[in-house]
């Protein structure tokens, strides 16, 4: 994956977003550790003292660095107008994909970063995580959705991501065959879920409202 951008004097949340991009090379000899991070500052001739200031988090900072890392580039390779031809299942599909294709060379690192979150004291980060890369995902394939629907949308795609980069861990058949296969079906039930989800939606004209009703009391319906 490309190198996040360094501005000269960077903030420390540029410096953050640029050491995001650069640990998971390093955690995957190291782990998600001071000595992983110091190697990034160095190669990013970032002083190390500097770059641990930026993570007062730890591990747990580094592991989301690197995934608003990927959110980043993400946006940056998926523009409106690419966005604009494909329909709303190859947005998804290709978003997912591409998302996994950036951490696909950093697999050893992706495996330690879940351990991490998946200890109890980090189990409400790692929600948050899930949580920020489905709604970033979202955004980039268009969504502008406001109402319950934006909460749903992202609670769905956000357990379809995490079930599909899980089976990709696991994936050793020709081309990942057997991961596209799994996204696939995730997403038949995503749009299957979103077609019972509109049936069962009220529509606009048929919402209660209490002055109707009040009115229809006083002035019956001949």
């Amino acid at each position: 994956m490309a190198a996040i951008p360094l501005p000269t004097d960077p903030t420390l949340d540029e410096m953050r977003l640029a050491l995001g991009a650069e640990l998971p090379a390093h955690a995957v000899f190291d782990g998600w550790t001071d000595a992983a991070l110091v190697m990034a500052a160095q190669a990013l001739r970032i002083d190390p003292a500097h770059a641990k200031l930026a993570f007062p988090d730890g591990a747990v900072g580094m592991i989301d660095a690197w995934y608003a890392s990927l959110d980043a580039r993400l946006a940056m390779d998926f523009p409106a107008d690419r966005v604009a031809t494909m329909k709303i299942r190859e947005r998804i599909s290709s978003l997912v994909l591409a998302r996994i294709d950036m951490v696909r060379p950093h697999k050893q690192a992706v495996r330690s970063a879940l351990a991490i979150l998946a200890q109890p004291r980090n189990l409400g980060g790692a929600a948050k995580f899930g949580w920020r890369t489905a709604d970033a995902l979202w955004r980039i394939a268009g969504d502008t959705a406001t109402d319950f629907n934006h909460y749903t949308k992202r609670m769905t795609l956000s357990a379809v991501y995490a079930s599909t980069l899980l089976a990709w861990l696991d994936d050793e058949s020709e081309g990942e065959a057997d991961t596209h296969a799994f996204l696939g079906r995730r997403i038949d039930n995503v749009m299957q879920f979103e077609k019972l989800k509109a049936q069962f939606t009220p529509h606009p004209d048929r919402h209660f409202s209490v002055s109707r009703f009040l009115g229809r009391l006083r002035y019956p319906a001949a």
